[in-house]
């Protein structure tokens, strides 16, 4: 079982969406969409997880993992709607990883207008798997 994500960068920060299960044979996928965020867009990072159904620890270790290489490039990483069976304890050596309630949460601590998701002009990267009729909901 894997992943799939979309990503979206909008005005001052981008929105990793990540759906499914990150587990071991999740993880370098995950692993190469932060690579590509890291190509594209600039500001801080949220990971939004409400479409993920859990997390391993190898999972999670992908997450601490994302967080240093996107501070690393002057781009924190937050997260947004972590799973319900568990919580995100990272390593003492990891930068801050800041978690939001829900991705509305996440975009107004950023200073986004209700609905600037939007409206706003954005530029979208999705695994061929992600649902199309997901995109508008980014």
């Amino acid at each position: 079982m894997t992943i799939e994500w979309h990503y979206t960068v909008e005005e001052n920060l981008g929105v990793l969406s990540v759906a499914g299960y990150l587990g071991p044979e999740a993880a370098h996928r995950f692993t190469g969409a932060v690579g590509w965020v890291l190509a594209r867009g600039t500001g801080p990072v949220i990971v939004d997880l409400s479409e993920l159904r859990s997390w391993s620890s190898e999972g999670q270790l992908a997450l601490v993992d994302a967080a240093r290489r996107l501070t690393a490039a002057g781009r924190p990483l937050e997260l947004a709607a972590i799973p319900a069976d568990g919580s995100l304890v990272p390593p003492g050596d990891c930068p801050p990883i800041p978690v939001h309630a829900d991705l509305t949460a996440a975009r107004t601590a950023h200073g986004a207008r209700p609905g600037q998701g939007d409206e706003a002009e954005h530029r979208n990267w999705r695994t061929t798997g992600w649902p199309a009729a997901q995109d508008q909901d980014a």
